[in-house]
Order: structure tokens, then C-alpha cells, then sequence
């Protein structure tokens, strides 16, 4: 059950995509939000270390108006969620890109599910970085919500991405909430021969979920590896989903993160809200 939810309201970016669907969410679960925004501190942290007291005090000048703009964004989320009357906190920090998503990792692990808004690659802002660093830092379920949603969250039609990989099993696990809510769930496999046969095929997958008296059916498609990403998403347009669930793939290289090609693809062109475990 998703009782305790983290969102992150971007500050240089729209944020009504995330304030309407965290607050429907948790206004039909009765759930409590948790809000951050961060106002980003420009000045390099090198620069501070070597100006002295009168740099420091300028970059505490910069890291207050930093929170002012985190206090700014908050403002509507504060006024949106007293309407609901949903249970809240708002957060606001000011702090460097590298800090602060430090600091949203470690709030994110604390809670059953962070809420966060697609990339945008055509804007440049660190409000971009900061749901892959969520997703990577987490250890829990990511729910990203296109820049394009648009009003309440609803999750009555689910697509499963399949795989049978340990990140596909984990981000199904994380979905039960919403599965045990759903009107329709279908399980979707890509190349399903090279990928998740035996025992951790998509038939298996049903008749465990049918233990649990989820009803499944099962939607077989072809690929190409470059192709998968618009696979499912015209999949997803053709089954009119609600929810994709599925793995978020990527590894760390020297402190970089790496995002997988599909988990890559899926986030720059997404057009369904979309669950996913790292």
C-alpha cells in the first residue's frame, strides 16, 4: 500500500503535471504527501572553497534565494493539496545539483513511492536529472508522469513490461498496489523466445498473479532491439492503458549514471504514466 508518498515539484520546469496527479493519487488512497522542491545554487562549490567568509556569505545569499523559489513552487502544490484536503509536508531546499539529489535519493528511500515528472531533453534544468537520480538512488518505485498529463491519475488499465529479469519482477512487485486496484492488467512480452521463457515466462507470470485473483492476458509482440521502446508505447495507445510497469534499467560508471537503451528511450518519449524499479 502506498500510505506515505514523496513527489518532486520542479521549480524551472511545469509542475502541474505532478502537483494533479500526486494529489488525485493520494487523495484516492489516503495517502500523505511529502513535496520537495529545490532551488538550485549555481555557484561552483571549488569557488566557495577557495573565496573565503565573503564568498561563503554570497553563496548563502544565493542558497537563500535558492529556497525562495523552492517556497514559490510549493505555494501551489500547498494551496492545491489544502483543497484536496489530503494529508501533507512541503519541503523546500536550496543547495547544488549534486547535494541535492543526494538529499532527494535518501528522502525517497523512506517513502513507498516517489512521483516525478518526465524529462524534458529540450529544456535544459537539473529539474531533468533529478528523477533518474531518484530512480537510481531510491531503492523503491519511481512513478513518472509524462510533461504532458494532464488531470487525475487513474491506474484502472496496467501493461506489465516482461522480461523476466530481476528489475521487471521488482517493479511488478512494487505495482501490487495498483494492480490489486486494476480493471485490466496485461502482461506484455517483446521477443518473449529470447527473453522470458521457462520459468519465468509471461504464462507463468499469469498463474501467479492469478493466485493473488488478478485476472491477466497476455500480449505477444515482436521487436526489433531499436524498435521495443515504440512497441510498447503503440501498444499502450492501442489498449488505451493507464500505467506501464517496468523495469529501470542502468549501472553507475565512475560515479555517472548510465541509463539502459530502452529505460532511456521509454523516459524521453514517453506518453503513458510509467512505473519503474531500479
Amino acid at each position: 500500500m502506498y500510505n506515505d508518498i514523496l513527489v518532486h515539484i520542479p521549480t524551472e520546469r511545469a509542475m502541474r503535471p505532478v502537483i494533479d496527479g500526486s494529489i488525485s493519487l493520494a487523495a484516492h488512497l489516503n495517502a500523505h504527501i511529502d513535496a520537495v522542491a529545490v532551488g538550485y545554487v549555481a555557484t561552483s562549490a571549488a569557488y566557495i572553497m577557495e573565496g573565503g567568509a565573503a564568498v561563503a556569505a554570497v553563496f548563502e545569499m544565493e542558497r537563500e534565494r535558492a529556497v525562495e523559489r523552492a517556497e514559490a513552487a510549493l505555494a501551489v502544490f500547498r494551496s492545491e493539496a489544502a483543497n484536496a484536503g489530503i494529508s501533507y509536508d512541503c519541503h523546500p531546499l536550496g543547495a547544488l545539483p549534486a547535494d541535492a539529489a543526494g538529499s532527494l535519493g535518501e528522502m525517497a528511500r523512506l517513502h513507498d513511492l516517489s512521483i516525478v515528472l518526465q524529462p524534458d531533453p529540450a529544456q535544459g534544468s537539473f529539474d531533468n536529472d533529478v528523477p533518474g537520480e531518484i530512480l537510481f538512488r531510491s531503492g523503491g518505485p519511481v512513478l513518472f508522469l509524462p510533461y504532458t498529463f494532464r488531470g487525475a491519475f487513474s491506474a484502472k488499465r496496467i501493461g506489465i513490461c516482461w522480461d523476466g529479469s530481476r528489475l521487471a519482477a521488482r517493479a511488478m512487485r512494487d505495482a501490487t498496489s495498483f494492480l490489486a486496484r486494476a480493471e485490466e492488467i496485461v502482461i506484455i512480452t517483446i521477443n518473449e523466445a529470447d527473453a522470458a521463457s521457462g520459468e519465468v515466462s509471461a504464462t507463468n507470470l499469469a498463474r501467479h498473479l492469478g493466485r493473488r485473483g488478478l485476472s491477466t492476458r497476455i500480449a505477444g509482440l515482436p521487436a526489433a532491439r531499436s524498435d521495443i521502446q515504440p512497441t510498447i508505447l503503440s501498444l499502450a495507445a492501442d489498449e488505451n492503458l493507464d500505467l506501464l510497469v517496468m523495469g529501470g534499467y542502468g549501472h553507475s560508471r565512475l560515479q555517472e549514471r548510465i541509463l539502459g537503451g530502452v529505460t532511456r528511450a521509454m523516459l524521453e518519449a514517453m506518453t503513458v504514466p510509467t512505473l519503474m524499479s531500479h
